[in-house]
């Protein structure tokens, strides 16, 4: 009788091809998180940086407009050290007042800024399907708010006041009057009444 016939020499590679197969898988879902979770904090930040653009403006409404963009892409006003988003630019940013030349309490405008990140490309490190993806547009509107501004410093005026001289004036004392003491009132006495 005859037996079947055993393929133990070919097994030696059907392990390798098994690895790679497991590898290729474990490291594609592992390299899309990473991307993915790059993603989320790119969109996170952008939503940031407008933010805190608007937030500078409101407060600052005699701000220069590079200086409401440094905020946005630097953190500071100067735009010096490194941008809080890659390849993020000043062409990217976008500062608009509305309202300006009402001016609400104490000369400061009380309309809103806007500020607005659009067309920043997202680059993938690992481009698996594209190089770039276009992320949305980010827009704070905030609203200037007089009860939020502090008040200019009004200093002393250049012509004195007269200062008020206190004057004598008699003040009365009062008077000891008599009070009526309490008169006695009679009181009906109980009486039976037949039941």
């Amino acid at each position: 009788m005859r037996r079947g016939r055993t393929f133990h020499g070919n097994e030696r590679g059907a392990a390798l091809v098994e690895f790679t197969i497991g590898a290729l898988v474990f490291l594609t879902a592992t390299f899309g998180v990473l991307e993915f979770s790059r993603l989320l904090w790119t969109h996170n930040a952008l939503s940031d940086a407008a933010r805190r653009a608007a937030r500078y403006a409101v407060n600052h409404p005699s701000a220069e407009l590079a200086a409401v963009k440094n905020i946005a892409i630097y953190g500071n006003i100067e735009g010096t050290g490194t941008t809080l988003v890659n390849n993020l630019d000043a062409a990217e940013v976008d500062v608009e007042y509305t309202n300006s030349s009402i001016t609400g309490v104490f000369g400061y405008p009380d309309g809103s800024v806007s500020v607005t990140i659009t067309n920043y490309q997202f680059q993938f490190v690992v481009p698996l399907f594209s190089t770039t993806l276009s992320m949305p547009d980010y827009r704070t509107t905030l609203t200037a708010e007089s009860a939020g501004m502090i008040p200019p410093d009004i200093g002393p005026s250049t012509t004195p006041t007269p200062t008020p001289t206190p004057t004598v004036t008699p003040t009365p004392v009062p008077t000891a009057t008599p009070t009526p003491a309490p008169t006695p009132t009679p009181t009906p006495a109980p009486t039976a009444t037949p039941t």
